[in-house]
């Protein structure tokens, strides 16, 4: 059985409506995630709903030559965000506090301080320094970091989702990864706490 691209489907939902609730089927857990990471569960929840309703009422502006939604989905997702910058540092700040909390309970468990411990307590430090470098990047760079690296989106999706050129993408990433790596210390060296996730995949 053929599979409708987007396109299709959000075409055929111009007359019929109902026909939109596959692009939802279809890539609500992923912008859900996307979101969670975010901003947190709790607004995740308000903003995928607002999310696809926003899509629904543009469906007649999607470009029908592009049959994937999810860079445009994932588009509305990040200007909706926007909005709740607050609760994405928030969400940062939570993040760091968890593995941090985690390693130590592990630590204390574990009872002498053997090499996994060290290695737990390390990692807590690479993240807390990681969800700082993350909250402290300007919006439109973290936005363009965590499209491409966390949800593996391509040079010209990236573009797609925000809306800018794919050379502005390009040299936004160039920016945030020079920010990541920015020295410090009279030594003027730092270890790379980029989790590897997002270090893979902004690697020069």
């Amino acid at each position: 059985m053929e599979v409708s691209t987007d396109a299709e489907v959000i075409r055929a939902s111009l007359d019929d409506p109902r026909a939109f609730a596959a692009v939802y089927d279809r890539h609500a857990g992923v912008v859900f995630r996307f979101l969670v990471r975010r901003v947190g569960r709790d607004t995740a929840d308000e903003l995928l709903g607002d999310t696809f309703r926003i899509a629904f009422e543009r469906r007649a502006t999607f470009l029908l030559d592009r049959p994937n939604a999810r860079p445009w989905l994932y588009g509305i997702a990040t200007n909706l965000v926007a909005r709740h910058r607050r609760h994405e540092a928030r969400r940062l700040a939570a993040t760091l506090r968890l593995a941090s909390a985690r390693a130590a309970e592990e630590t204390a468990a574990g009872g002498a301080v053997d090499d996994a411990a060290v290695d737990r307590a390390d990692a807590a430090d690479r993240w807390r320094g990681a969800a700082r470098g993350l909250a402290a990047l300007p919006g439109g760079e973290r936005d363009a970091l965590l499209l491409y690296a966390w949800e593996e989106l391509s040079y010209e999706e990236v573009a797609e989702a925000l809306e800018i050129p794919v050379g502005t993408v390009r040299s936004r990433l160039n920016r945030a990864r020079r920010r990541l790596r920015e020295p410090a210390g009279p030594g003027g060296e730092q270890p790379d706490d980029t989790p590897p996730a997002v270090r893979s995949r902004i690697a020069p």
